[in-house]
């Protein structure tokens, strides 16, 4: 089985057709028994008739009376965690079924970061989290070179843009300076966002191909990282701006006859309707990044695959993305404030009060360097959780509604994963 990321190739069927063995121990009672073993003299005296390997109710005392043999009972198709959920056998090591002291379902094998099962919240952020942890030779890398290019040019953008634009009152500075001061600030600050732009997806697809591997419980270095996202890096980012744009676009139809009608009740209106249309097809396209490049698939494809994926499971998904947000915020905001204020802190000391009064101090380059340190570190440990936690949701959605586990098992390589035991013949 190819272990690459290919392995989501749409549709996972689990495997019909295969012909799975007879659990050990079936069939036993057709064939002689061989000689018991006389005890030694003097020693306790055991039954000759001792139950097959894996019938005993208990470890407990030698003396207990022999049961009598009983045929394993089948796993049934759906119980459990999706189609396999059944206990494999004697040799399942998870106790024998039927059997008094049953423990019940068996944990589901887990070969990477995750188990082969439905992921629940906890297991999802977990998954992230060990994967960042487990591969941050990858991981780390990637998010700190990206964040650190994205910051180095915003310190840049905001130091020579922001501090030109003109702080003084309309009788000292011309309409037209200020006019230019701001076109050009614009300017700049959407070439600034260009370049977040593409760092941002660029950081998202090597990541992507990062946790899926590792949900394999495979390693993955940079330059193969790298080599597996390129073909797929312009299609995400016609994916990202064709979901800006027409969310964009949305918000504009949406305010249109406000403004066109000069009504600002009826403007707002229309903004208060566009945020809840916008955060619930943000949600429902929301999986469509991880569906193109880890199904090798187009935009329009991709996003179809994320709408399937997330019909009905919306406010699950919404309430996964949401708390991730909560956390990834929360965290940055513990790291960039404090060297925030520093910088602050220092361009008052040097400009003094003035320095707050006309920006002087928030445009220095001691409060732009801490700050932008700060975003550093944030987006270094915030990025990769962030991408995890949709690959995850991803991966989990096709577990349940495609059996992605049986797929993902045998890129694993666990053979026999899913497969039932063969009913015993019957008959003569």
């Amino acid at each position: 089985m190819n272990d690459s990321p290919g392995w989501a190739a749409p549709g996972p069927s689990p495997s019909d057709g295969e012909q799975p063995g007879t659990p050990d121990g079936q069939g036993a009672t057709g064939g002689a028994q061989p000689p018991a073993q006389q005890p030694p003299a003097g020693g306790p005296k055991w039954s000759a008739e001792q139950p097959p390997p894996g019938e005993w109710s208990s470890p407990g005392s030698p003396q207990a009376p022999p049961t009598p043999p009983q045929q394993p009972q089948q796993p049934q198709p759906g119980t459990g965690w999706g189609s396999y959920g059944g206990p494999q056998g004697p040799q399942g090591g998870y106790g024998h079924p039927g059997a008094p002291g049953q423990w019940g379902k068996p944990p589901a094998a887990k070969p990477g970061v995750i188990p082969l099962r439905p992921l629940d919240l906890g297991e999802i952020l977990d998954g992230a989290v060990a994967t960042m942890r487990s591969h941050w030779r990858s991981v780390l890398p990637i998010t700190l070179v990206v964040a650190t290019v994205v910051q180095v040019i915003s310190v840049v953008v905001q130091k020579y843009t922001l501090s030109d634009l003109p702080v003084t009152s309309g009788d000292e500075a011309s309409l037209r300076e200020l006019v230019d001061a701001l076109g050009g600030s614009m300017l700049a600050l959407i070439a600034n966002g260009f370049i977040q732009l593409i760092g941002t997806i660029v950081a998202t697809a090597m990541l992507t191909m990062i946790f899926s591997r590792a949900v394999l419980g495979h390693g993955s270095t940079i330059g193969t990282a790298w080599r597996e996202a390129r073909p797929q890096l312009l299609r995400l980012l016609g994916l990202t701006l064709l979901l800006g744009i027409g969310g964009a676009a949305l918000v504009g139809v949406l305010l249109l006859p406000g403004i066109a009608l000069g009504s600002l009740g009826l403007g707002v209106l229309g903004g208060v309707a566009a945020l809840p249309l916008i955060l619930w097809l943000g949600i429902k396209f929301s999986l469509a990044s991880p569906a193109l490049m880890l199904e090798k698939s187009s935009v329009a494809t991709s996003l179809r695959r994320s709408s399937r994926l997330v019909q009905g499971s919306w406010w699950r998904i919404f309430g996964i993305t949401a708390l991730t947000g909560l956390i990834t915020t929360f965290v940055s905001a513990i790291i960039v404030w404090p060297l925030t204020a520093v910088g602050l802190a220092i361009g008052i000391a040097d400009g003094g009060v003035s320095g707050l009064e006309d920006g002087t101090a928030a445009t220095g380059w001691a409060a732009l360097i801490l700050s932008a340190v700060g975003a550093v570190i944030a987006q270094t440990i915030t990025m990769p959780i962030q991408s995890g936690v949709t690959v995850l949701l991803y991966v989990d959605q096709r577990i349940r509604r495609e059996a992605l586990d049986l797929e993902l098992a045998r890129a694993a390589g666990l053979e026999n994963y899913g497969s039932h035991p063969a009913a015993p013949p019957t008959g003569g």
